[in-house]
């Protein structure tokens, strides 16, 4: 039935096209690529001169309009580029390919974005932001490596954990509810070295895209925010190599053609070594002699154009941390790897000049597991997700007014709660089955990006999406101590439980004049998966769950409204945006519930569930070229949650809510050899729980505790700085030299606390005292960058 549904509204399509055509009305379509390495421009514009009209290119460089008739000028205009202009007698269907110049001498140092000039004010999208790799490379690097998730904490509306978490947290929402892709691959794990660095390796990537408000009906899953990143495609002109050594990693680049003009390759890889170089200082007498720690990426894309209506991309990626302890006395051995692998098939397809396709096959998968030896006793534990995907989506530009998106997903989980298994020699312990879930996941969309009038323009949307769960499945029913009284089973196919709904979009823009606008958003978001922790920052070791018979899916309603102003020929963006978030169904485990409560039961019967609400107001200010430039963001924002079983049905600020949050980010450069960069950060403490009271019973410490979260770490802020020399150049050779300072002033921000006690309980004397661990001083870094 779908798929005749499919095939009539194609054919509608086409034959619309086709009659708007015969209507003297014909169509300039093509891709706009970069001259110099084949990579599509994302984001260009293109502008019919006459009629002031246009469009921009997507994710692949394509686009088209449609036109009267007559005789015109094509501009076609990318920063850091040359203008193309070409003359046109329109009377027929035109296919024009593009390749712009770079431009080879700049009259000022520019930030190349890939966007249009006016796109702040022009666009209909709301809380979306772009980032440049340009952009984020110039940013100071923590110990030499750039790091995209810690970039996109320095916009409004996005707060960092912490030190040594790479989790982020969008308008209150928790960092479950943040859609992070890959080529379209989600990565349910983004952080190495327990939140440290990030898993995306800057080199293979082209460009970031934040969504914070306003999501597009193509996007669906969750509920706060999407960081779509896109891999570069491969130089198909030259061969290249590029990378970096830095003090604790080192990174290798190599891309070139495979064909020239036709197809193309990149491969990025990248391994940190202190356990190599550590290794040697290590003597084999050592009581922790084999114990280590590494993490490894490697992303590789290959894409082969087969005709100028169709392409085919093959992406990939694989990413693992592995850490080993070994206590040599005790015999005690500890090995916990950790990673995700994606896989990503993509055709893209030319209808006609009006509806381009594509077609994608992907495989996502994360896994973590645990294990731990001693004198034979072997324990085992792990968890996870794996992913297979399939979607379609198409874009039909029927004339400059319109651009129209539809399309369908299917995604097939598969999740790993917590398992364990232990042994004792031949003696295996009974900790339950490894239990696993399967679901199923659908979602249709349709939107139309509307110019109403040359004032008005609308975005407006709908997504339907369907989720179901089905066996095998055991249900473990519990008495009020927590004891299994029963056990329905579901067998495999066997649906458990069923959700879904329709997820309406819509946002608005009108243009009070050239250089201001207002705009306004709204979005309905269903989100059927979710992400359980006991801790408070994100770890590796948090599980995530599927709804279930249990679980109901996670429901958001966001509104927002947003004042910008462009200045100085668009020198200056200026913004202000106000929110409002509803959100249903959270997620938190049970008051104090344990990692080993999952053992022989379902994870889901442990948890509680509430309701959410967060509100604030976002200010940005960007200065987008020149020698010096850079942005300062502002968020004044309050983020609570209300659960019956927690904090006796009161409601509690969320752990992330911070009421200010500042950054302020410069980027100068002095002259063609050097540049400097400075980043200053300021964000009122996470909220705590923390006791507030001890007594004396029988001898025995009992600590009385606030209500959640009532109480503040102290306030978290920070100063970075980085300078970039650029060595001589060579003919088909360059290189430079980066030099950062991480934490300039050394501000012992906490990482947590702890109280410590001294004295003897018998005696009278023992004092309680609550004491704070940092984890980074001031670190400086250098790492030398280079290009051929």
């Amino acid at each position: 039935m779908f798929q005749r549904s499919l095939l009539l509204l194609l054919l509608t399509l086409t034959c619309y096209a086709d009659g708007l055509a015969q209507n003297t009305r014909f169509t300039i379509s093509g891709y706009v690529k970069d001259e110099s390495t084949g990579e599509a421009l994302v984001g260009a514009t293109i502008e019919i001169k006459e009629l002031l009209k246009g469009a921009n290119t997507n994710q692949y460089g394509f686009y088209s309009v449609t036109v009267d008739k007559g005789t015109f000028t094509l501009v076609v205009t990318y920063l850091g580029f040359e203008e193309y202009t070409q003359s046109l007698e329109l009377n027929a269907n035109q296919r024009i390919n593009v390749n712009l110049k770079p431009k080879s001498i700049l009259k000022e140092s520019v930030v190349v974005t890939g966007q249009r000039a006016d796109k702040n004010v022009s666009g209909t999208d709301m809380g979306t932001v772009h980032l440049s790799m340009e952009e984020i490379k110039a940013l100071p690097a923590f110990l030499g490596e750039v790091d995209i998730l810690k970039s996109i904490q320095l916009l409004p509306g996005v707060k960092s954990a912490g030190d040594g978490n790479s989790g982020f947290y969008v308008r209150g929402g928790g960092p479950d509810q943040n859609l992070i892709l890959l080529d379209e691959a989600v990565v349910y794990n983004a952080s190495h070295l327990l939140g440290f660095f990030s898993v995306f390796n800057g080199d293979a990537v082209k460009d970031v895209n934040l969504i914070k408000g306003g999501i597009p009906a193509e996007y669906g899953g969750r509920l706060s925010s999407v960081l779509d990143i896109s891999m570069k495609e491969g130089n198909d002109k030259t061969y290249h190599v590029d990378g970096g050594i830095g003090l604790i990693s080192s990174r290798l680049t190599v891309q070139g053609p495979i064909k020239k003009d036709t197809s193309s390759f990149i491969i990025s890889a990248r391994r940190t070594y202190v356990d190599v170089v550590a290794k040697p200082f290590v003597p084999k007498t050592s009581e922790f002699y084999g114990t280590d720690y590494y993490f490894y990426d490697l992303n590789a894309k290959f894409n082969y154009k087969i005709s100028d209506k169709d392409r085919l991309f093959l992406s990939g990626y694989l990413g693992r941390d592995v850490f080993d302890y070994v206590d040599n006395v005790a015999k005690f051995n500890v090995n916990i790897p950790w990673g995700n692998t994606n896989a990503v098939l993509r055709w893209n397809h030319l209808f006609n000049d009006k509806l381009f396709l594509n077609t994608s096959a992907i495989f996502s998968d994360y896994n973590f597991s645990f294990g731990a030896t001693q004198d034979g006793f072997d324990f085992r534990l792990f968890s996870g997700i794996r992913d297979w995907n399939g979607k379609m989506d198409f874009t039909y530009y029927p004339n400059t007014r319109h651009v129209i998106k539809f399309g369908v997903n299917y995604i097939f989980h598969t999740f790993t709660p917590s398992s364990a298994t232990a042994q004792q020699g031949d003696v295996v312990f009974d900790l339950g089955k490894i239990m696993k879930q399967y679901a199923h996941e659908v979602a249709l969309y349709f939107s139309d990006d509307f110019e109403v009038t040359d004032k008005l323009k609308l975005n407006l949307g709908i997504r339907g999406s369907y989720f179901i769960m089905v066996g095998p499945f055991d249900r473990y029913h519990l008495d009020a101590t927590g004891k299994i009284t029963d056990t329905t089973h579901y067998n495999a196919g066997q649906p458990v439980a069923a959700y879904g709904g329709p997820e309406p979009r819509a946002s608005l823009r009108y243009t009070l004049s050239k250089t201001s606008s207002i705009k306004l958003s709204y979005t309905h978001n269903y989100q059927y998966i979710s992400l359980a922790s006991l801790s408070s920052i994100a770890l590796p070791t948090d599980v995530w769950v599927p709804c279930s018979d249990v679980v109901k899916p996670q429901i958001c309603d966001q509104g927002a409204i947003g004042y910008f102003r462009n200045f100085q020929e668009n020198m200056f963006e200026t913004s202000v945006e106000v929110y409002y978030k509803y959100m249903q169904n959270q997620i938190e485990y049970k008051a104090g519930a344990l990692p080993t409560d999952d053992e022989k039961n379902n994870a889901d019967n442990n948890f509680v569930f509430g309701s959410g609400q967060a509100y604030g107001a976002e200010f940005f200010l960007k200065k987008r070229l020149g020698k010096f430039n850079g942005w300062i963001g502002y968020t004044l924002s309050w983020t609570t949650r209300t659960f019956p079983d927690l904090n006796n049905g009161q409601p509690f600020y969320a752990k992330y809510d911070q009421r200010n949050d500042i950054s302020v980010v410069t980027n100068y450069e002095l002259n063609p050899k050097w540049s400097f960069s400075l980043v200053w950060v300021y964000a009122t403490g996470n909220a705590i729980t923390l006791p507030v009271a001890r007594y004396f019973i029988d001898g025995t410490v009992v600590s009385e505790y606030s209500s959640i979260n009532s109480l503040r770490m102290p306030a978290y802020h920070r100063m970075d700085v980085s300078a970039t020399w650029k060595l001589r150049k060579y003919k088909h050779f360059e290189h430079s030299l980066n030099f950062s300072i991480f934490n300039v002033y050394d501000r012992q921000n906490p990482y947590f606390i702890y109280f410590a006690n001294s004295g003897s309980v018998q005696q009278g004397t023992l004092t309680v005292q609550a004491k704070e661990v940092s984890l980074f001083p001031i670190l400086p870094s250098i790492t030398w960058n280079f290009k051929w």
